[in-house]
This record gives C-alpha cells, sequence and structure tokens, in this order.
C-alpha cells in the first residue's frame, strides 16, 4: 500500500471496533481510520467469514458516542484489513470529521477531503 496513493488523512486511533455481518460481530483492533474507511489488525478465524459481504463497522467513542458505517474489504496483506466506506450516517461524519480535525490540526484540509468524497 503506498502512501503515495492515498487521498484522505488516516488518523491513528484506538476505540473499541467491531464489524457487523448477518448476525455476526467481530471484534477487532483499529489501527487508523479516515473519511474513506479503517484499516483494522486481522483478527483471529477471519478467514471464516464473508469477506465479499457488505460489514457494519461500530467504533464507539466517548460519551456513548459512536462512528458507524457501512463498508466493504478494499484489501488484505501482511495482517492488515483494509475496508473502504460505502455509507456514512450524519453524526457519524459529524463525529468523524472532528475526530480528524482535532488529530490533523488542519481544517482546510479536512474541508480538501470532504469536498473530495463529494
Amino acid at each position: 500500500m503506498s502512501n503515495e496513493r492515498r487521498r484522505f488523512t488516516r488518523v491513528m486511533f484506538d476505540a473499541s471496533t467491531c464489524l457487523l455481518q448477518d448476525g455476526l460481530s467481530i471484534d477487532v483492533q483499529l489501527v487508523d481510520l479516515s473519511l474513506h474507511g479503517l484499516l483494522v489488525i486481522e483478527p483471529p478465524g477471519w478467514k471464516d467469514t464473508n469477506r465479499h459481504t457488505q460489514f457494519n463497522a461500530v467504533i464507539q467513542l466517548a460519551e456513548a458516542s459512536q462512528i458507524c458505517m457501512d463498508v466493504h474489504l478494499a484489501h488484505a496483506e501482511e495482517g492488515l484489513l483494509g475496508f473502504e466506506c460505502d455509507h456514512i450516517d450524519l453524526d457519524s461524519i459529524s463525529h468523524l470529521k472532528r475526530l480528524i480535525a482535532l488529530n490533523t490540526g488542519d481544517e482546510e484540509l479536512l474541508g480538501r477531503e470532504l469536498a473530495a468524497l463529494l
């Protein structure tokens, strides 16, 4: 995965995260996230899941808030799983935007990335 290909700033963030799919809940370790998706460490038993079907990623934040996004597996390499965001609700994008702004300190960069999503 080349950093030069990335169009979205990724922020390292440690939060309780799970992937939901058809009644299955898989706890994963979050490595980083962006406006475009998330990167997690491949959990035990991953090979037994339906990797070609959409997941709902739930990232728990402080104050009983969470970021929820519908994602699909974009790549799997070297024990890491990269998921691309297919859909995110307004509350979740607001939380994610604030998290990225706090971690980068660059509102202009964040504005450009949000425009790229549209």
